[in-house]
């Protein structure tokens, strides 16, 4: 674990830019974490008379056309599209990397099903794929989980498939097998963790991806439901007001998730040199 940690705090000294987007990985889950405890004002509570107020000492964001505080309801919406992303794209990675693997060992008939298979579903348009399910299952927050994780199972499935049908025949895995381990364990234990750190970089991308797809959704009214603090729904009410110039309203949820996008597409590459181990020698 120290040698883990040191390669890390390594790879983040050479690499500015992956140390800020960490930083601000850590901004937001620390957000996500204390922003029900530490935001100013209740961010659903209605004060029609401060209502549309632009950004002063009192409210750094703004109020809003309910007189709530968007600084509030910007920081306590964190919390929700970032469990939204992190569900998703967790249950994604584990059913496709699981998946994919099984595939790209066994090879044969399974594996060219399933290709063919995660090649169907790549044709469709993903997020309007998603926004098809939200509205035939319901735009509850479980229901966007479910969509956004299905709609990246092929990018897992694809990538872990490839690489394991590259690795099934090299000699470190045949000795894997002359050992006496089953084919499952063969594949869980030596196998699927070599393809992990590949994977980083597709894992701290969809978290963005993720994230930009429940705010669409909700965007749409497909997603979460007002009065709910959410980016994508305070961007929605916001667009109403751009004309008569109460640009707060969409520029600082806009702000945050632009911000929580960027940085997970930032960490990408640093999660790939930290994780990959051919990077400690």
């Amino acid at each position: 674990m120290s040698a883990t940690l040191r390669h890390a705090g390594w790879v983040l000294r050479g690499n500015p830019v992956t140390l800020l987007a960490g930083c601000g990985c850590g901004l937001l889950v620390l957000a996500a974490l204390l922003g029900p405890w530490i935001v100013p004002y209740d961010p659903v509570a209605s004060d029609v008379p401060n209502a549309l107020q632009a950004p002063s000492a009192a409210h750094w964001f703004g109020t809003d056309q309910l007189g709530r505080d968007v600084f509030s309801r910007v920081l306590v919406a964190a919390r929700l599209d970032l469990a939204i992303a992190a569900s998703a794209v967790s249950l994604s990675f584990v059913v496709g990397a699981t998946v994919g693997s099984f595939c790209g060992y066994a090879g044969g008939r399974l594996d060219a099903w399933v290709g063919r298979l995660v090649d169907v579903l790549m044709a469709f348009p993903l997020f309007v794929l998603a926004m098809a399910m939200v509205a035939a299952l319901g735009n509850r927050v479980e229901n966007i989980i479910y969509a956004t994780a299905i709609i990246n199972l092929p990018f897992y499935i694809r990538f872990s498939r490839a690489e394991v049908n590259v690795r099934r025949g090299l000699g470190w895995v045949e000795a894997a097998r002359a050992s006496g381990n089953s084919h499952a364990r063969v594949v869980m234990r030596f196998l699927l963790p070599n393809v992990l750190p590949a994977m980083a970089v597709q894992i701290s991308l969809n978290l963005g991806w993720a994230i930009l797809n429940a705010a669409g959704l909700s965007f749409l009214g497909l997603g979460v439901r007002p009065p709910t603090p959410e980016w994508g729904i305070m961007v929605a009410e916001g667009a109403r007001f751009i004309t008569t110039g109460k640009w707060w309203l969409v520029a600082c949820p806009g702000a945050a998730l632009m911000f929580a996008v960027l940085c997970f597409n930032l960490l990408g590459d640093g999660l790939r040199d930290i994780l990959d181990p051919r990077m400690r020698t």
